[in-house]
């Protein structure tokens, strides 16, 4: 038996994987999982890892960070059992590339060369960075700037991603000033459409004219965030968390009136919501 001070190691993680899909011993429900099936799974851990470092609830992220890190184990041991590669191969994989993107720190392309002392520009960084990425890209076959801009991101960040992308080759604003007015232009058409919307009989192509208008005015929000230097997703995450805190707070402040919400009107509603905002002010 092993004792509770054993500590376990990666192959260990490895090896109950096996035992996990043996086919005459193995668990029933990991032996049906396929790569297409375990995909949901891996992005609620993905989503899990951020929730936690958000909450700064940083014992817990020890716990979340390995039900990601079984993600990889399980792909791994998939693709072993195909013959396509192992865990091994994608610690490999990961280390060359790594150090191949590096070249300010491992100067010789091995992992254990060093660069001199001294810090190097972080533009120039940031340039070889890019250029290396772009040549990895290429010898993939992907030659579009955009070709391999992973279609299951989040649509902000997917967003966030393409500008980052295009601005890669100068297709970019040359201000953040620029880009609010962008913005603001933007809004005025959404104004327009959604009058158009109001007078026109033909409610259908009215719709979608407005639709498409309000994907222009978000992405140009993105894009504005970009500018920023703020990450999208992150500050749609925030807003949504403050939303959903004083929403709650309007529930409770209701309630130790005796109301509760359906049963008040918009004005009650909205005077305990600037009484939340007083609160947190």
């Amino acid at each position: 038996m092993v004792g509770e001070s054993t500590q376990y190691g990666i192959d260990d993680i490895l090896t109950l994987m096996a035992r996990l899909r043996e086919p005459e011993y193995g668990c029933p429900w990991d032996l049906k999982q396929t790569y297409q099936s375990i995909t949901p799974s891996t992005l609620e851990e993905a989503y899990e890892v951020v929730d936690t470092i958000e909450k700064a609830d940083y014992p817990h992220l020890r716990e979340e960070l390995g039900d990601l890190l079984f993600q990889v184990v399980f792909y791994s041991q998939l693709a072993e059992e195909d013959g396509f590669w192992n865990f091994a191969d994608v610690v490999h994989g990961l280390t060359a590339k790594l150090v191949r993107r590096h070249p300010h720190v491992f100067p010789d392309g091995t992992l254990s060369s060093r660069r001199a002392a001294g810090a190097p520009e972080e533009a120039a960084i940031k340039a070889s960075w890019e250029a290396i990425k772009q040549d990895e890209r290429a010898k993939k076959g992907k030659l579009g700037t955009l070709e391999d801009v992973p279609l299951a991101l989040p649509a902000l960040s997917r967003a966030q991603k393409l500008q980052k992308r295009a601005a890669g080759v100068g297709f970019d604003w040359d201000s953040r000033v620029a880009v609010l007015a962008k913005l603001e232009e933007e809004v005025v058409e959404l104004r327009q459409a959604f009058t158009d919307s109001e007078l026109n009989a033909n409610h259908g192509a009215a719709q979608q004219k407005l639709e498409e208008e309000l994907g222009d005015v978000m992405f140009s929000c993105v894009n504005l965030a970009r500018h920023l230097k703020c990450d999208s997703e992150g500050l749609m995450r925030a807003a949504n968390r403050k939303f959903e805190r004083r929403f709650n707070g309007v529930e409770k402040l209701l309630a130790q009136q005796g109301k509760a919400l359906g049963e008040v009107d918009m004005l009650e509603m909205q005077a305990a919501w600037e009484q939340q905002k007083r609160d947190e002010a």
